[in-house]
């Protein structure tokens, strides 16, 4: 198909090629089709070389780019994606290639955008929601997001990711439950520093307790004050937060009921404590799972590096402490 610009198509040309075939000056042809006399005569000139095939669209790439990415990094750059499913951003800075290459690179290769894929298992998604409206607070302590992540607990010896599906419904005891860890967060919305705990359930005093400690966490992190808490309309959030939030002066907020997206920078955690901690490796124990959540949170606030802050990890948006 030609550009949405252009004057002829192919049609157009071969009209232009029977004209002159049938003794139409030049002049006359480039007349009656609109057409400057010299897109004419190269029509003419490129069905006198190439015969009718000349008279097909070109790419409008150029025969030689001296300055094109080699090969070898395109290889790295796509083995990087393949393997930790990160963005340009995080690439980029890995393998010191500017972040706009890497997404050129990542085009050409028709690699899906991260939105598209399962942050699990990396299949392509059916469709993915996002909210075109974003916000950020001005300063650290002017809003918290707080929420729960349900995961399943790690049966000793591993589960399936460490053995397989097949193995582990052939030798799984089913009169044996194993249940469910409570993944608690607490975030920052200027600064996306972090503070996870792991507890036995979701009930009204665990989250008061949760958020008592979260608190002190993040006053030792230099966020002396919090002014909002916002989470979801969840009972022990409603209701069992209230005397904590009295005690520090913090104003409660809720989300629209079923738009957990408004919420979106808790639930972003969420989403990167599966990928990056929760089910990157196999591990052999529920317990072993639990002890690597504290040098995660540790590599999360203080290294990693988060795209929504210019590359820079959540610490460096904190005074020193």
């Amino acid at each position: 198909m030609s550009h949405r610009n252009a004057r002829t198509t192919f049609s157009g040309r071969l009209l232009i090629v029977q004209r002159h075939q049938a003794g139409w000056p030049q002049a006359h042809i480039a007349a009656a089709m609109g057409i400057s006399r010299k897109c004419v005569r190269t029509w003419l000139g490129r069905y006198a070389t190439e015969g009718e095939a000349g008279l097909h669209d070109r790419s409008s790439r150029p025969h030689r780019s001296p300055r094109r990415t080699s090969a070898e990094v395109e290889q790295r750059i796509l083995a990087l994606r393949h393997g930790q499913r990160r963005g340009p951003d995080w690439i980029g800075a890995e393998l010191a290639v500017p972040t706009r290459t890497v997404s050129r690179v990542l085009a050409r290769h028709q690699v899906p955008r991260l939105t598209a894929l399962d942050p699990i298992t990396g299949q392509i998604l059916r469709a993915s929601k996002a909210t075109a409206i974003r916000y950020e607070r001005e300063r650290p302590g002017e809003l918290v997001h707080m929420d729960i992540k349900k995961i399943g607990r790690i049966p000793d010896g591993g589960g399936w990711r460490a053995h397989g599906r097949a193995l582990q419904e052939a030798t799984r005891d089913r009169s044996i439950r194993i249940g469910f860890d409570y993944v608690h967060s607490l975030v920052d919305d200027h600064s996306r520093l972090a503070y996870s705990e792991i507890l036995p359930d979701e009930k009204g005093p665990t989250c008061a307790e949760f958020l008592t400690r979260a608190i002190s966490y993040f006053a030792e992190q230099g966020i002396t004050s919090i002014e909002r808490l916002m989470t979801d309309n969840a009972w022990a959030y409603r209701w069992s937060l209230r005397e904590v939030c009295a005690r520090h002066g913090i104003r409660q907020k809720f989300i629209k009921p079923h738009c957990p997206w408004q919420n979106g920078k808790v639930e972003r955690l969420n989403r990167t404590l599966q990928t990056e901690w929760a089910y990157r490796q196999a591990f052999t124990s529920n317990t072993e799972r639990t002890a690597a959540l504290a040098p995660w949170l540790e590599y999360y606030n203080t290294r990693r590096r988060h795209s929504a802050l210019g590359g820079c990890p959540p610490i460096s948006r904190l005074s020193p402490t």
